[in-house]
């Protein structure tokens, strides 16, 4: 059977559609999940107490890319240039990373992810990158397309991310972000940074498969960098079902 792959949803309120509020996610994610051998199913933001029973039902985890973190989770004042925020889907999401990381649940972090999965455990980010890194690249390249290229990263040799892409020390990504991490939580690993100084992914040696990167992967479908890392992380969750089946699944719907 195909492992289960949970993904994080956002929530969008639009005034064409009533201004009733909606889960979204780019189709590009699932259909990654998909292609790598996985089967995708979406995460809607529900309390965090909630978390615990999804993860019973999932072999791996994508926390998905979105708003802003509150700077409130790390303990920090809003920066004049903070965006907007989503406190429901920030509650459900660091409950799930944390349980998620307990569990050593293969787990994928894409952009807002990675910052996600940072605070979660107990690290730092940078608010406004413009403002807070001298001579800082333009990261948010919201006006470019979204498969387009646009900065290099150098990814830390000996790292899990280096021998998953097993590329060279140097590629190139997209950019679509204007926070980033700052300070990396206890046991969590620097394995890319752009030129600038810019943290670009973290990981966990410690765990499995505990993976994160700052760019979208999932808006490159065909990418070999793309593909290796989704192919990594449902091979990871595959390895998992197998390494759990001691531990029922609970029927949905329960």
């Amino acid at each position: 059977m195909r492992p289960v792959i949970g993904i994080t949803c956002s929530t969008l309120v639009l005034d064409d559609l009533r201004g009733v509020p909606r889960y979204a996610l780019a189709r590009s994610y699932t259909e990654c999940v998909e292609q790598a051998g996985g089967l995708p199913w979406l995460l809607p933001s529900l309390g965090p107490e909630r978390a615990p029973e999804f993860l019973e039902r999932l072999d791996g985890l994508v926390l998905s890319g979105g708003l802003d973190v509150d700077p409130a989770h790390y303990d920090a004042e809003p920066h004049p240039d903070l965006g907007q925020v989503d406190g429901v889907r920030d509650l459900f999401e660091l409950a799930l990373c944390r349980a998620a990381h307990a569990r050593r649940l293969p787990v994928l972090a894409i952009c807002r992810g990675v910052q996600v999965a940072n605070v979660a455990l107990g690290g730092t980010l940078l608010q406004h990158i413009p403002a807070q890194v001298p001579g800082a690249l333009k990261h948010d390249q919201a006006a470019l397309r979204n498969d387009a290229l646009c900065h290099s990263v150098e990814v830390g040799a000996g790292t899990r991310l280096a021998a998953l892409l097993g590329v060279p020390e140097r590629l190139r990504v997209n950019s679509f972000h204007h926070q980033a991490v700052d300070r990396p939580a206890s046991g969590l690993v620097v394995n890319a940074r752009a030129p600038d100084g810019v943290v670009e992914g973290l990981e966990d040696p410690a765990k499995p498969f505990f993976l994160g990167v700052q760019w979208h992967p999932e808006r490159r479908p065909t990418d070999p960098v793309t593909r290796a890392l989704f192919a990594g992380l449902v091979e990871a969750a595959q390895a998992f079902g197998r390494a759990v089946p001691a531990q029922p699944r609970a029927p949905v719907g329960r």
